[in-house]
């Protein structure tokens, strides 16, 4: 050893370039293209034991100096002389350690490297049940020694209260431990084999998505202004868009074109992770103005009201939850004019009322940003920005029709009668 600088180390870090040098007595500096885009290198000891080839990672330059280096090599290299494979070693130790880890732990690794990929809404579901029950009964256990009667006894207190819960929390963990094969932390899945349904019982049918009528629409429209400004613009906005409350409570400003009558929905808002443009309706960009007006600066399009960032509070967006418990006090109000409906059924009722209209399928999914699934996914990649404004200009038209209690006239003229059901 003793080839190499501190100030060719130094000069190699500064060039930024991919390069491997040899120091000697089998000491090796290496930097890869991702390393040189970090400014960093590694020490790698090269040897033969039982006439094969290994090596063994010392650790990262700068942060292990090339003086640091050369002793850590020289230890290594007696342990090889006196009949040690330093790397499998090395190996076997880290291999201890995962096997040493708590099931907390394996969870707040997968939760690190897993959420990012998630929907908001998703990874904010999924970490209460972890952080929640799961954790509360497995969390301080090794993750190596989690038994399917472990899993089987947390299902059977989730489920007493509810089976749809325990069949979430079976999705939670059934992910953890995917995770934890993947990274070397578990042997086996204790998931593996276990049913719900005959632990719990079979879940409660999911709730029906709703579609309001055009009758119902023709009642619910004229009496927003009495919920309020904000929030009577938020359900007409939610609904001629077709757009998901998440994405609607968590919009800014500088992604609202009012010039070009577009809203662009971020990744990180966007259910199927990857943004998308809304084409806006000559009224949506007029409620978009109103709603500027009252955001009275904030960067959110709906922000919080409780807390106004004027007054010394963070800056943050509107609570979805309330506009739920606002629409549902509302329907109260009008008894049987307007069945209980949630924000999300808003793009149910868009979707049946956009085929009604005589919208394609396809434009109409392409609406609501659904995931179109087979070839059409892998090959059609035109936005159908065109075809979209056209059909929610038609949708708007006829929600107009509905607020103003006019009748609703279809291109070409012909009156159309109220239905008494939405197609």
């Amino acid at each position: 050893m003793g080839k190499l600088t501190d100030i060719e180390l130094r000069k190699w870090i500064k060039a930024g370039a991919p390069v491997a040098k040899s120091d000697g007595g089998g000491l090796y500096f290496t930097m890869s293209a991702n390393q040189a885009r970090d400014r960093a290198g590694s020490w790698i000891v090269r040897y033969r034991f039982d006439g094969k080839g290994r090596e063994l990672t010392l650790g990262r330059y700068p942060e292990i100096s090339l003086a640091v280096a050369r002793g850590l090599a020289m230890e290594a290299r007696a342990k090889i002389q006196q009949g040690t494979d330093v790397a499998r070693e090395k190996q076997k130790t880290r291999i201890t350690r995962a096997a040493a880890k708590s099931f907390r732990e394996l969870a707040a690794d997968y939760m690190d490297k897993t959420f990012p990929r998630l929907s908001e809404s998703t990874a904010k579901q999924r970490r209460r049940y972890i952080e929640g029950p799961i954790a509360a009964r497995l969390g301080a256990i090794p993750a190596r020694e989690v038994t399917t009667a472990d899993v089987v006894a947390l299902l059977e207190g989730v489920g007493a209260r509810s089976a749809n819960v325990a069949e979430m929390v079976f999705t939670a963990l059934s992910e953890i431990f995917k995770h934890g094969l993947a990274r070397h932390v578990v042997t086996a899945n204790p998931c593996t084999g276990i049913s719900v349904s005959a632990i719990c019982g079979k879940p409660e049918p999911r709730r029906q998505r709703l579609k309001l009528t055009e009758a119902e629409l023709r009642a619910l429209l004229p009496a927003l202004p009495s919920i309020g400004t904000e929030n009577a613009l938020s359900v007409k906005l939610l609904l001629v868009t077709c757009t998901r409350i998440g994405e609607l409570t968590r919009a800014e400003w500088k992604d609202v074109s009012l010039e070009r009558a577009e809203w662009f929905v971020p990744d990180e808002n966007s259910k199927t992770g990857k943004g998308f443009t809304i084409p806006l309706p000559p009224c949506a960009a007029e409620w978009m103005r109103s709603l500027h007006v009252l955001a009275c600066g904030s960067r959110y399009v709906l922000p919080a009201r409780n807390k106004h960032h004027k007054h010394g509070g963070a800056d943050r967006h509107f609570e979805q939850r309330s506009l739920n418990n606002i629409l549902h006090k509302l329907c109260d109000e009008l008894g049987a004019k307007v069945r209980r409906f949630t924000p999300h059924d808003l793009r149910s009722t868009a979707r049946s009322h956009l085929a009604a209209l005589g919208v394609p399928v396809l434009i109409a999914e392409r609406c609501l940003n659904h995931a179109l699934g087979g070839l059409v996914a892998v090959y059609d990649q035109h936005d159908y920005m065109t075809e979209r404004r056209a059909a929610l200009e038609l949708w708007a038209a006829f929600l107009l029709a509905c607020e103003e209690g006019r009748e609703w006239v279809a291109p070409g003229g012909k009156v159309v009668p109220i239905r008494g059901h939405a197609a």
